[in-house]
């Protein structure tokens, strides 16, 4: 690395016109990249991490602008560039991989194309060799097949192959600067290893800077070189990655730090100090010996494939292959099991099965001794079962109805299924179920927009317990959250079950999370299941190779002693699906 940073800001200050007036979204910020560096930005949602990068950008929303400060790159004064200057650095000088892979690629838009588009635009190609590049950067991000993928548009790629589509664009025309804005959110443990050892090892064989935004302490930990943590707009704490992680020294870094999962901690331990809920949590003993709440039995499903796309997806002749094949497992009363595994391994598709919103093609769905996969999915929406059973979406925002209240999501179970009564006793009952989930009154008569991620997952958790049911089906419920939200909300899952007596089927890609919420886990992968048994038994000493492939890929802020096997080089290479 060279004296002379790359990138330089002093004293950035961002704000935003608002109906409210002006809001101060960055205040004072200054730090510096050097050449080969990676820099990690961290910091709770609202911190101020991707409006720094996009000031530094200046792709900053219409109602935005940059108040204060200095940016240089390269010893060019960005404030001071025209807009023409501007978008000439922009995928030539200084690229961008965006959070949500689906929204950066055009969908009516090969993927080959948009390559080109980027080549073409700064003279890195001509339209008589463009293609032929394009197809080079696809087989430099390992995507299978590069010459039929260049055809592919983004809805017929899974969620890690946009991503190293991305990763293609943003490098194509090998800029010097490679901002990442949470590349990995959303991604299972194999894939986001995956994308971060490419991304990683393509910017140490061109020497290029990376700047990384993320939540993840974990993924910060292990890829960037120092650490910039970020608190409500301004730079708290500032030190290089190990340093910073083995000796925190602002109390917000410290606070972070001690959320985050980790084998060496409980789940009381992620909350903040001088939280009430210190202790133990309550202990819950499933009903083993007694009949089974949920029997699945060869549950299989497979999809017809869309009309014209068998050939492009699937290969001429070829059948597609089961998404579900032939599964069984038990979950008890009282028994909180997770479902692990990598995108596309069916963990989604046997969850709606089991809630009745997709049909199986075969195989059985007992519960509590019912057999409900024969009824029609029509019917089954007015079944007594529906109130028994009721599931937490990963996407908080998307699940709730931007036209309803709090209030009035919370208590629509009521309306639909339950005993509805006046309104008087509706409202009670809501009042009573945003106690549980320690939601503050005055929230309730606000709509989705006006609340924060942590309160909309807290709506969300109120409406599936509103009818007291059985069963909790809880999909990726703390994907998107940061880490001390999520730390409050795995410790209200805890509780809500040992109160309520809720049996949980747990699906996420976290181990960690597993490890600490669950009694038993399944993995699956390519639509079967290759392991299951007790949390502590399989995550410690795991006996299928994928099992230990997962937990090899789970990014960590502590570091691995001298007797822990490092990741497989084979986890790397996984083909992204």
């Amino acid at each position: 690395m060279t004296d002379i940073p790359l990138l330089q800001i002093d004293d950035l200050a961002v704000t935003f016109k608002t109906r409210g007036g002006t809001v101060e979204a960055v205040r004072d910020v200054s730090f510096k990249l050097q050449k080969g560096e990676a820099l990690g930005i961290v910091g709770e949602s609202g911190s101020g991490k991707s409006v720094t990068s996009y000031a530094a950008m200046k792709i900053l929303d219409r109602n935005g602008q940059v108040a204060g400060g200095r940016i240089t790159f390269g010893g060019m004064d960005l404030r001071a560039a025209s807009e023409a200057a501007m978008s000439d650095l922009r995928g030539r000088e200084m690229s961008m991989i965006f959070q949500d892979p689906r929204s950066a690629l055009n969908p009516i838009r090969t993927v080959g194309r948009q390559i080109e588009d980027v080549l073409v635009r700064h003279s890195q190609a001509t339209r008589h060799n463009a293609r032929a590049k394009a197809i080079e950067m696809l087989r430099k991000v390992r995507i299978t097949r590069p010459e039929e993928r260049y055809h592919a548009y983004p809805f017929e790629l899974s969620g890690g192959m946009c991503q190293r589509v991305v990763i293609a664009v943003a490098l194509a025309c090998d800029p010097q600067l490679l901002i990442a804005d949470e590349p990995t959110t959303g991604l299972d443990v194999t894939t986001q290893k995956a994308v971060m050892d490419l991304a990683d090892e393509l910017r140490r064989q061109s020497n290029l800077s990376m700047l990384l935004i993320t939540h993840d302490l974990g993924l910060a930990a292990t890829y960037c070189d120092r650490i910039v943590v970020m608190e409500k707009g301004r730079i708290v704490e500032t030190a290089a990655a190990r340093t910073l992680f083995d000796d925190p020294q602002h109390p917000y870094t410290q606070r972070l730090i001690a959320a985050m999962p980790r084998r060496s901690a409980s789940l009381r331990d992620l909350l903040p100090p001088g939280d009430a809920k210190h202790g133990t949590v309550p202990a819950v003993r499933p009903a083993a010996a007694a009949k089974p709440l949920l029997e699945i039995t060869g549950l299989t499903k497979t999809f017809a494939p869309k009309l014209g796309l068998p050939g492009r997806l699937f290969g001429k002749g070829e059948a597609p292959a089961p998404a579900v094949d032939a599964i069984s497992f038990t979950l008890h009363r009282g028994e909180s099991l997770g479902l692990v595994g990598e995108s596309g391994c069916g963990k989604s598709t046997t969850s709606s099965m089991i809630m009745r919103l997709l049909d199986p093609s075969a195989g059985k769905i007992v519960f509590d001794g019912e057999r409900i996969d024969q009824t029609p999915r029509a019917s089954f929406a007015k079944s007594p079962f529906r109130a028994r059973m009721q599931m937490v979406f990963q996407d908080h925002t998307a699940s709730l109805n931007p036209r309803f209240t709090a209030r009035r999501s919370i208590a629509d179970p009521i309306l639909r299924l339950g005993r509805r009564g006046d309104k008087r006793a509706i409202d009670d009952r809501v009042a009573e179920l945003a106690d549980k989930v320690s939601l503050p009154p005055e929230l309730l008569d606000r709509f989705p927009h006006q609340l924060s991620g942590g309160q909309k997952a807290r709506v969300g958790i109120a409406r599936a317990i509103a009818l007291s049911p059985d069963l909790l089906i809880l999909d990726e419920p703390t994907a998107a959250l940061d880490v001390s939200v999520q730390a409050v909300v795995l410790n209200l899952l805890a509780d809500l079950r040992a109160e309520m007596g809720l049996s949980y089927l747990f699906i996420s890609h976290d181990l960690e999370v597993v490890r600490l919420l669950c009694d038993r886990v399944i993995v699956m992968r390519a639509g079967v299941i290759v392991e299951e048994g007790a949390t502590a038994d399989v995550l410690t000493d795991p006996k299928d190779a994928y099992t230990r492939e997962l937990i090899a890929a789970i990014p960590s802020i502590e570091p691995r002693g001298a007797g822990a096997s490092a990741a497989p080089a084979a986890v790397a290479a996984l083909p992204i699906r």
